[in-house]
């Protein structure tokens, strides 16, 4: 039966409060375009694309104005390219991207991910020709995201992929530098990647998956800041038990217009991703909601274990509703795209070393952190090696989407624009880490990783 006060609740937390659905992903398989010719592989995942999602853009906004649930984003994620396009005969993969650029401004969708490769045990010629092609691919291209996975709890991590891509990512910082090296936006690296993210720029189709799937990520900063706001003064678990409700409330939200959009462009309902994912709309904050929590502000001490709870409750009432349950699900923690973590970064409270902590016990990693453009690639390839040992270690994902901003320094601000938002320099740690990254190798997998 109908509950009319949960109606109007829902309805309160669209109006008011920022709920959203963050994206309807598509994901869609494209091993069966393998060619030797790259022209004919280019032909086929532009046919391919286009066929399945011609329709994905229309859906999303028929059921948005339909439900009157705000759906912010459409988007596609692909099987990584490094792995459809390893039979291509070609010098690199900067055509495939340009192929993937096109079909997503064809079907109308906002981003397309998975110019990505999985390196935790090793590289092939094809992951490597992918690794270094994202610099002009991403330059040359407005939609195309890439990822890259580097390590696992099971594999260890592959620390000449790291030092690579630190080298990779000031390549792109630098081919990018006119529009303040955005392209360092749109690519993120990873240990133990999920294959079924839908949110950017991490998302790919991964090869476990059915030929397409749609899988949403839903959002909510806003509702449960109010939903906090109301716990003044109470016990923690008090508050748990208020963000575990009103958690449950938002996912059932994105599970019925993941339903929906799979039920009308007839694929498979993957996941839902119950992630908390911040926009730099006022009210539309995790550091706020930690905040309310009663820190001062995030970075004070307290930070932590705040994040930890915010995103146990979360996973725990969200799991409750829906029996598909995936992606990275639970608290963001990006820079640029939440105002309380700019605030926080001004007034010095927020660190980098402050935000790794964080990353601990958040579901994703250091997300869009700005640093001097005059970072020395090893230091980049340290802060990401730091990084995928905590996800290694700790038997989760972790990321790293870091972005050197060639010509600004520390204290300069960075405008991304949109949902990227805007962000200070952060001051890195420069103490020298290269002796360490130039031994090259793995770090071997944790003892715990022996499960058989």
């Amino acid at each position: 039966m109908i509950n009319f006060f949960e109606v109007y609740e829902t309805k309160d937390m669209i109006e008011s409060e920022n709920l959203d659905v963050r994206t309807i992903t598509m994901g869609i398989n494209l091993m069966d375009c393998a060619d030797e010719d790259v022209n004919a592989f280019n032909e086929k995942i532009y046919n391919k694309i286009t066929t399945y999602a011609k329709d994905l853009v229309k859906v999303g906004e028929s059921i948005s104005k339909e439900y009157g649930v705000p759906i912010v984003n459409k988007r596609i994620s692909v099987t990584p390219i490094a792995l459809a396009a390893s039979s291509c005969k070609t010098k690199d993969y900067v055509s495939i991207a340009k192929t993937l650029d096109r079909a997503a401004e064809t079907v109308g969708v906002n981003f397309i991910g998975g110019f990505s490769a999985l390196v935790s045990k090793g590289m092939t010629p094809s992951d490597e020709m992918l690794i270094r092609s994202i610099p002009e691919a991403l330059a040359s291209t407005k939609h195309v995201c890439s990822s890259v996975n580097v390590g696992s709890t099971r594999s260890g991590v592959n620390m000449d992929a790291v030092k690579l891509i630190g080298e990779i990512i000031l390549e792109t910082a630098e081919a990018t530098k006119e529009a303040d090296s955005i392209g360092c936006a749109r690519f993120v690296v990873f240990t133990n990647a999920p294959d079924d993210n839908p949110f950017m720029a991490g998302a790919f189709h991964g090869v476990t998956e059915a030929d397409v799937v749609i899988n949403v990520g839903v959002s909510g900063p806003g509702v449960v800041l109010r939903a906090v706001e109301k716990c003044r003064g109470e016990s923690l678990e008090v508050l748990s038990e208020t963000i575990k409700k009103v958690a449950f409330k938002i996912t059932r939200v994105g599970q019925m217009v993941a339903k929906e959009a799979a039920r009308r462009l007839n694929v498979p309902f993957g996941i839902i991703d119950l992630s908390l994912a911040p926009t730099p709309a006022i009210g539309d904050s995790i550091a706020d909601i930690l905040c309310e929590m009663g820190l001062e502000y995030v970075g004070a001490p307290g930070t932590t274990a705040a994040l930890a709870m915010l995103n146990d409750s979360v996973k725990k009432g969200g799991a409750m509703a829906s029996s598909n349950v995936g992606g990275l699900s639970g608290a963001f923690i990006p820079v640029s795209e939440d105002q309380g973590m700019i605030n926080a970064v001004k007034v010095g409270a927020l660190s980098i070393e402050k935000l790794e902590a964080m990353t601990c016990v958040c579901s994703v990693g250091l997300d869009m952190i700005a640093i001097p453009g005059s970072t020395k690639a090893t230091t980049i390839a340290g802060i990401i090696a730091d990084e995928m040992a905590i996800g290694m270690i700790n038997q989760k994902t972790t990321a790293v989407r870091i972005i050197p901003v060639i010509g600004k320094d520390v204290g300069d601000i960075v405008e991304f624009g949109g949902l990227l938002g805007y962000a200070p320099i952060m001051p890195v740690n420069n103490f020298d880490c290269s002796k360490f990254i130039n031994r090259g190798g793995k770090i071997p997998a944790p003892i715990h990783s022996f499960k058989n």
